[in-house]
């Protein structure tokens, strides 16, 4: 009888835990460090399509542990943004709290490649809210690694419009 319920009680608590997870990845020709110190700078985050502002000084370091406050730019609530990882040069994986039952996890890789820099940026969404924030989200998130790209290439030639190129285009 216990068995039963406790195995009712998993699959209910289990529909209630949706997680929602995408990878997005862009390449550059801006160098590796061009590309960590865009993703790093968290005061300036004018590329990002969903955030509009943070409250960081700049020039802040980031480290493990640090937690700052950002807007967003759909509806300009304030959300708790923590950073979890940091490896200087390749990861930097955040959690950004939304509200009680809703939590996303944002984690962007950049790593050179024969063909220039690569960007990569994951997304993975929590709680019983997460298919409705996914739907909403979702465009937007799809550029979040193009619009990363095109911000460092223009910080690094000069506010000219990068040309789109591909691995193999000479």
């Amino acid at each position: 009888m216990f068995g039963l319920a406790s195995r009712l009680i998993y699959r209910k608590r289990r529909w209630f835990q949706c997680s929602l997870a995408r990878t997005y990845q862009a390449l550059s020709s801006a160098s590796v460090d061009d590309l960590w110190q865009k993703v790093t700078d968290l005061a300036d985050v004018s590329w990002h399509p969903i955030l509009a502002s943070t409250n960081v000084p700049r020039g802040l370091v980031v480290k493990p542990g640090l937690i700052y406050q950002g807007f967003t730019r759909l509806i300009p609530i304030p959300i708790q943004i923590f950073v979890e990882r940091v490896r200087p040069g390749e990861l930097l994986s955040i959690r950004i709290l939304v509200m009680p039952g809703l939590e996303e996890q944002v984690t962007y890789q950049v790593k050179s490649t024969v063909c220039g820099a690569c960007v990569s940026y994951s997304v993975t969404v929590r709680g019983w809210l997460s298919p409705l924030f996914w739907s909403l989200i979702r465009p937007f998130a799809e550029r979040v690694a193009s619009d990363l790209v095109e911000a460092a290439e223009q910080a690094v030639s000069g506010n000219l419009k990068p040309t789109k190129r591909g691995c193999f285009d000479f």
